[in-house]
């Protein structure tokens, strides 16, 4: 079995600086970044999630780690929708603005986090992904092929095929979240999968945070931490 938290890692870790063009030239750039640099190995994420608004996670992200980041972006949204802030627009975090992990003694904490849900987070992203239906099948070809030789192993690569390839199972990805903790995080990992511009990424995003049950306040603040995090590629 594959490590689903170096998988979810790759995920976040970095993207292809404007990453536009079709799949084959995002794949081409991902190959390339890759091998000038061990760091980018978030490259994958950019051949897989297309990465179409051309940004990526400020600052030290691919350092900390996906589940770091994907927690502390949780639990920064969560403090403050505890402490009743309104939820307004964050300002955006500097390219070189370091994103703290959460702390040690929360429930965000990234400790106990299993393979189990370190794997539901990375089906949360890919069904994001997926949502205005631009991955289709001769799309699903050409990102595999690209994945075959990127360094991926075998059973990750695997596992990522039939994730394109099958209906996305919502239901699976929310009966994950075993606590609200882990539900802001589901939701977070979605959003950082994608930009919402289209009505069925906003719309999928909005299916999602209702069938989690969470709050609309809760929701803002989510969307306004992520969207401080992003910066241009």
């Amino acid at each position: 079995m594959f490590d689903a938290k170096k998988l979810l890692d790759q995920f976040l870790g970095s993207q292809v600086p404007g990453a536009g063009g079709t799949v084959r030239d995002r794949a081409d750039q991902a190959t390339k970044l890759a091998k000038d640099n061990p760091l980018a190995t978030g490259a994958i994420a950019a051949v897989l999630l297309g990465s179409k608004s051309g940004r990526k996670l400020a600052g030290n992200a691919a350092v900390l780690g996906g589940l770091a980041a994907i927690a502390g972006l949780g639990y920064q949204a969560y403090k403050n929708y505890q402490a009743g802030k309104a939820p307004t627009a964050e300002p955006p975090l500097k390219p070189n603005a370091q994103l703290p992990p959460p702390p040690a003694d929360s429930a965000f904490s990234t400790a106990p986090v299993s393979d189990d849900f370190a794997l539901a987070l990375v089906r949360a992203m890919i069904a994001a992904s997926r949502a205005d239906g631009h991955i289709d099948d001769v799309e699903r070809r050409h990102i595999m092929d690209k994945l075959s030789v990127s360094g991926l192993s075998a059973d990750a690569a695997a596992f990522l095929e039939a994730e394109l390839a099958n209906p996305v199972d919502l239901d699976a990805i929310v009966a994950a979240a075993k606590t609200e903790e882990e539900r802001v995080e589901i939701y977070t990992a979605s959003r950082l999968a994608i930009e919402p511009e289209s009505r069925a990424e906003r719309g999928y995003l909005d299916l999602l945070a209702g069938r989690l049950g969470l709050a609309d306040a809760l929701v803002d603040h989510i969307e306004a931490t992520v969207s401080a995090a992003k910066v241009p590629a």
